[in-house]
């Protein structure tokens, strides 16, 4: 297991980024690895609607870990999963979680600052505390990809140069605390993204939705993942399709 740890890690290059076209169940775990995936990771949108309810940690985490073993047991490549902010309030509560995560044979998860329930995201120094019970948790090879949600939990005016510097401060307050990896969704500017890059030092990883991958390639992302997106596209294309049929006439 050791070499999945260091295989997943060393797929994370700035600039020739580790794509994840996000899974939710065993079935979209295959199509995705039968597409030439290098890696798989569930979106947690998709994960818990697949399993009958809602995004926010609503899944029970028995259902988390049996959906993840179910996955790693029908593909053959390293495996990530979006834990949310940890199934916990308080750090005690995420380092438990993070070790039974662990256990399931996952390599990696998403690790997010967002409150579950609540507005905004932790104070950074709460944060990053949070972090380092994660890391306590998973172990030393773990791949924690510690999520900034600044720019999904603010409205575009006020993605300015002072969310920027915020980001950045977090970003090294996360690392500092044993994150692997910085996730920054909802900004979707390369500019902005490569200045992140650079000023961090950090492996980013960012969603493009439906931009083109080469400017945040070019801009030094390290990882680019997809999110909710190829559940909804999915489902879409499935309500089109039973729509087709049940209106034929």
């Amino acid at each position: 297991m050791g070499s999945q740890f260091e295989t997943f890690a060393a797929l994370h290059v700035p600039g020739d980024p580790l794509i994840i076209y996000n899974c939710w169940d065993p079935g979209s775990a295959v199509a995705i690895a039968k597409a030439g995936a290098k890696a798989i990771a569930t979106g947690s949108h998709g994960a818990a609607e697949s399993l009958g309810f809602h995004d926010g940690e609503q899944v029970p985490l028995d259902m988390v870990f049996d959906n993840a073993r179910r996955i790693m047991g029908v593909v053959d490549v390293p495996m990530s999963i979006d834990f949310e902010s940890g199934y916990a309030r308080e750090a005690a509560g995420i380092t438990p979680n993070l070790a039974a995560l662990a256990a399931t044979g996952a390599v990696g998860c998403n690790f997010e600052d967002s409150v579950i329930g609540g507005e905004g995201v932790y104070p950074i120094d709460e944060a990053a505390a949070r972090v380092a019970a994660a890391r306590k948790g998973a172990g030393d090879a773990f791949y924690i990809n510690a999520r900034v949600d600044l720019y999904l939990r603010n409205p575009a005016e006020k993605h300015d140069a002072s969310l920027l510097d915020e980001t950045v401060d977090r970003a090294a307050a996360y690392m500092a605390a044993g994150a692997s990896g910085i996730f920054v969704p909802g900004l979707r500017d390369p500019a902005k993204v490569g200045e992140i890059v650079k000023r961090s030092g950090a492996p980013i990883n960012i969603i493009p939705g439906d931009q083109p991958i080469k400017p945040f390639a070019d801009a030094g992302v390290a990882r680019i993942s997809y999110g909710g997106g190829p559940w909804f596209a999915a489902m879409a294309w499935l309500e089109e399709q039973a729509r087709a049929a049940i209106e034929w006439k």
